[in-house]
Formats: structure tokens, C-alpha cells, sequence
């Protein structure tokens, strides 16, 4: 068979996102499947409200499917009410339209398994899960195609394998599916596809379906209009192939009016909702950018960095040093640099929970072209055996910190450096490794350090924040608490039991010495912890210079009304050893 590698490759990369999928349901777990949560409901709620309820401007159906499956996360954010009385989506349309035919296949499945045909019930859940799946395997092998066109099978092979599963393209299409980032990674391959058989051979057909699926994409993220760059600048990479570009676009000019004709076809459906819903076409969502101040963290930044999570996109831009010879060497350089900047520029810029930057994951079809073409470029290197191990390592690195970002051990939104390096392929972190989520002091070598117990208590205390807002476990004043020793800690390690009450609930360390006070709090819920059982907490805090006999306090402070017992609790004191 011709071209098996590449082949090889988009089959594994289809078993690998099934078994995401499979691994992260209630097939394994005791979660139920739950596509339409959060984010993904707000894209998704268009097909219940019109095919099911025959209500999307007063939603009077909406409390009692969240009483029943909880899915908008309790505040309702993905539905604003108008000033004419109605409700409109916060979300877009784009993603609905997409998820139609799972839509009704889990209708279908509900109705024969009698499963309510509520629109939420399991067998839509599971349609959408694994539909989405289906898209994104028929996309790579798009793209297996498309890669074909300028690069050699071995080249297709190791850029797919990358593309998919070295980068964060893992959980928004196997995993945190009901984004729109798996969707729109679909209708980029599409466009692409479109705009490379529109020259090869013009015709109506590939202008009008470019057109259609640049509106569909705007109609799903409105920024995705920046699509356009693509058939715009495709073929321009010289001053030749530039004149020969618009020389054809000359003797086809009416095919400019299809692509706008399509465009606009693409995105009707959301103007008319509008203006059903709201009394006008258009709609201000609410999105706000800082073009003047982008922020590079998106990239750079230990909270999520598009570098630091997923480094192998670092390729992604060291490939673009090596388009020259490629016909979309304009084409993808412009797209790529108006996509990143309007990606910094947003003025949420952690985009809510997210592995890596999310935001740019439907782009990767772009991205891919690149990153076969520095591949390519290493393949005929002297030091190219030096490139495959780390391109593997890569690999492993992120299929490792996939696992942990299901886990939420790789944190969804307060990673930092610290942390990170605490549980870097790190199996099995510890409470201790948890406690940097929220605190950044720790002893370098304990071993250098003389213990002295301060605190010892394993007697079971109820604790409970409803009179005061705090539930002191400990407060005292300790004599000499630094005596001359250069560096001076303490040690504070708990178990605490409170089932139901460990969500935004913490345990404080308050040291006070006069008039100066140091704090530290970690927090109870963290991907070690379960609700049901007792969990171990641990985390250093720095004594500092000026503090001899302090004040002490340890208490337990929560959004809520924190109710649980400290089962046990000890406080140990390490003075540095000070050695000639």
C-alpha cells in the first residue's frame, strides 16, 4: 500500500482519541459521560430550545433540566436576558449546527433504549462525545492528504503523530469535546482542502464551499474570520506564482462573489436568531480585546504557555523559517501571526479552564504545514537522530500530562513554576507536592535542618466556620519560635475529614509577631483529596527574621459553611544547622 506510514500513523491517532474518550466515561469511571457543561452547553443548548422544547427566547424548560443533570454550572451565564424580556445564547451557533447529526442520532438511541428525549440524557451525551471523534479522524485523514501534496510519507507520518498527540489537540477532541476547538480544527482541514482544489482547477463548487465553511467558522468564533488569509494569500509565494495567483483570479472574478455569497450564507442562520431572539441582527456577546498590551503569558506564561505545556509547538514556529519553497509560505506565515496575535490579545487571557492555550488548537491544520516542513528540514541533518528521541520524549510528555490534566493534578487554571516542577511525570505526587498549588516556600535539604515537635495532636476536633468564619484548630503563642538561627520553618501537617465542605475551603497559617503578621493558606480540595474519606495535608512555611516569640494560628476558612473534623495535627519547627 502506498503511503502506509502516514496511514498507520491517522489509525493510531483514532485509537488513541477513542481510548481517551472511553477512559474519561462512565464506561470506566463512576462519573457519568457529561458533554453539554459549561462552555459546551452554551453552544450546545440552540438544538434542544428549537427541536425539543420550541423555546429558545423564554427557556422556561432550563431549570428543571439543570435541576436534573446540572449542566450550566449554576449561574446560568450561557443565556442573558435581553431588554425586550427575551433570552438569547451567550454562545454562538456554529458549533449546533455541527453537532446536529449527533444530536439526533442520540434521539434516536434515547427513544429506542427509552432513555428521556430530553436532549441531555445519556444517549445524546454519548452521541456527541464520539461523534465529534468521528469528525476529527475524517479530518486527519484530510489532512494526511493535503500533507501528501509536498511532503513524503515518512514526513506526513511523523507530523500527524506530532500534530495529534504531542500537543493539547488530545483533550479538546477526545476529552473536553464540547468546545469548539475540535470542530473548528475540522472546518480549517475543509478550507484548506477547498482552497488548494479551487487552483487547482477553478470551479463554483470550490469557491462557494470555501466561502460556506469561512462563514461557518465566523459563525462559531467570530475571529475565525481571519480565515480568509488562507485562499487570499494561498499561492502568492513569489512575485511569479503572485501574478499567476491573481491573473486567475481575474479570468474567475464572479467566483469572488461566491465566496461572499457562501460567506454569508454560513453565518445567516446566527443573524436570524438574533433577530428573533433580540429585535436585531446583531448581537454584542460581550468579548473584549488589548491589541496594544497582548499578553505573552498566553504563550510564555506558567499558567498555561502554549511553549511551556506543549513545547513541541515551539516547531510550529521554527518551521516557519522553512516555507520558501511551499506555495502557502505567505498564506500560512500571515495566518499564523494574526491568529497568535488576536489569540495574546484577548482580554481573558487564561480562556477559563484550559490544558496549554486552548484557543489555538482549531489552527493546528495551518500549523501542521510548518511543522512537516522543519520535519523535513531535520530529516537530512547530521544531528537528525538527536531530533527523533526528543520529538518522542515530547510525545510521551504530553500523553503523561494529559492523564494528569484529567486528573486535575496538572491544574486547569492556577499552574505555576513551582508546581509544575513538583510534579513534573511526576505519577504519584504527594500532599506536600499539592500544597504548591497555593504556596511557594520549601525547605531545599531537610537533612541540614534539627527538629523540634511544637504541636502534636491526633485526638479527633470538630471544626466548623459558622460563628466566626474561621474554625481555629490551633492558636497560641510560641516562646522563641526563632531563636539565632539563620533559617528557621515550620512544618504544619493535618488530616482532615469533611465530606461535602472541601470545595473552596482552606486551612491558614497565621504567624504574628507585634504589629507584623505572615499568612499562608493552602487549599483542602486538590486532586488527592476525596470528599468521603480522611485527607492529608502538608506544607512548609518560612519563619521570618524579625519574628522570635510569635502568635501562632491555624484555622480553617471556606466561601461556605466549612463543617469537618481535624483528625490529626502537628506542627514541627526545623532550625538550620549552621556548618563550618
Amino acid at each position: 500500500m502506498k503511503n502506509i506510514f502516514s496511514f498507520i500513523v491517522c489509525l493510531i491517532t483514532g485509537v488513541v482519541l477513542l481510548i481517551y474518550r472511553i477512559d474519561n466515561s462512565d464506561i470506566c469511571t463512576k462519573q457519568a459521560l457529561k458533554i453539554t457543561i459549561w462552555d459546551a452547553n452554551g453552544y450546545y443548548l440552540y438544538l434542544p430550545a428549537i427541536a425539543i422544547y420550541k423555546d429558545y427566547k423564554e427557556l422556561k424548560w432550563l431549570e428543571a433540566i439543570d435541576k436534573k443533570y446540572a449542566v450550566t454550572g449554576g449561574d446560568g451565564y450561557q443565556a442573558q436576558k435581553t431588554e425586550n424580556g427575551n433570552y438569547v445564547f451567550k454562545y454562538l451557533g456554529g458549533v449546533a449546527l455541527m453537532e446536529i447529526p449527533f444530536f439526533y442520532s442520540g434521539h434516536f438511541f434515547a427513544k429506542m433504549y427509552h432513555y428521556p428525549q430530553d436532549g441531555f440524557s445519556p444517549p445524546y451525551q454519548y452521541a456527541l462525545g464520539f461523534g465529534i471523534i468521528l469528525y476529527c479522524i475524517l479530518a486527519i485523514f484530510l489532512l494526511r492528504k493535503i500533507l501528501l501534496l509536498y511532503f513524503q510519507d515518512f514526513i506526513v507520518a511523523f507530523t500527524l503523530l506530532l500534530l495529534c498527540l504531542a500537543t493539547n489537540f488530545i483533550q479538546y477532541a477526545a476529552v473536553d469535546s464540547g468546545q469548539t476547538h475540535a470542530y473548528l480544527f475540522v472546518l480549517y482541514v475543509l478550507v484548506v482542502y477547498f482552497t488548494i482544489k479551487w487552483h487547482q482547477k477553478p470551479q463554483f463548487i470550490w469557491a462557494a464551499l470555501t466561502g460556506f465553511i469561512i462563514g461557518l467558522a465566523t459563525m462559531t468564533r467570530p475571529t475565525e474570520a481571519i480565515m480568509l488569509f488562507i485562499p487570499l494569500l494561498w499561492g502568492t509565494a513569489t512575485k511569479e506564482t503572485a501574478k499567476q495567483k491573481w491573473l486567475l483570479v481575474k479570468q474567475n472574478k464572479i467566483h469572488i462573489g461566491i465566496i461572499c455569497l457562501f460567506g454569508f450564507l454560513g453565518v445567516l442562520p446566527q443573524l436570524i436568531y438574533w433577530k428573533l431572539s433580540t429585535g436585531s441582527f446583531i448581537y454584542d456577546v460581550g468579548s473584549k480585546w488589548e491589541f496594544l498590551s497582548p499578553h505573552f503569558k498566553v504563550l510564555f506564561g506558567w499558567e498555561k504557555g502554549w511553549f511551556i505545556y506543549t513545547p513541541i509547538t515551539l516547531f510550529f514556529i521554527i518551521g516557519m523559517f522553512y516555507l520558501k519553497k511551499f506555495p502557502f509560505k505567505k498564506s500560512v506565515l500571515w495566518f499564523c501571526i494574526l491568529n497568535i496575535y488576536i489569540i495574546i490579545a484577548w482580554h481573558d487571557w487564561r480562556y477559563g479552564g484550559s490544558y496549554s492555550t486552548r484557543a489555538l488548537v482549531q489552527s493546528y491544520p495551518l500549523f501542521s504545514l510548518p511543522l512537516a516542513a522543519v520535519i523535513e528540514k531535520l530529516s537530512i541533518n547530521k544531528w537528525k537522530y538527536l531530533f527523533y528521541p526528543v520529538f518522542l520524549y515530547l510525545l510521551f510528555v504530553n500523553l503523561f500530562q494529559t492523564n494528569q490534566y484529567c486528573k486535575t493534578i496538572l491544574h486547569y487554571n492556577d499552574m505555576n513554576r513551582m508546581y509544575y516542577g513538583r510534579i513534573y511525570l511526576n505519577p504519584n505526587p504527594t500532599p506536600l507536592d499539592m500544597s504548591f498549588l497555593d504556596n511557594d516556600e520549601m525547605i531545599d535539604d531537610i537533612n541540614k535542618y534539627r527538629q523540634k515537635c511544637i504541636v502534636y495532636r491526633e485526638n479527633k476536633q470538630n471544626i466548623d466556620t459558622k460563628n466566626n468564619g474561621k474554625g481555629i484548630l490551633f492558636d497560641s503563642t510560641i516562646e522563641k519560635v526563632r531563636d539565632s538561627y539563620l533559617y528557621t520553618w515550620l512544618r504544619i501537617n493535618a488530616t482532615i475529614k469533611a465530606p461535602n465542605h472541601l470545595w473552596q475551603s482552606y486551612i491558614n497559617a497565621e504567624l504574628r509577631n507585634k504589629d507584623s503578621i505572615k499568612t499562608y493558606k493552602i487549599r483542602l480540595f486538590n486532586a488527592l483529596t476525596k470528599e468521603e474519606q480522611s485527607n492529608n495535608y502538608e506544607f512548609y512555611m518560612k519563619i521570618p527574621l524579625t519574628f522570635d516569640t510569635s502568635r501562632l494560628t491555624l484555622y480553617i476558612s471556606s466561601q461556605g459553611n466549612f463543617t469537618g473534623k481535624i483528625e490529626k495535627l502537628n506542627v514541627t519547627k526545623y532550625e538550620y544547622i549552621y556548618t563550618k
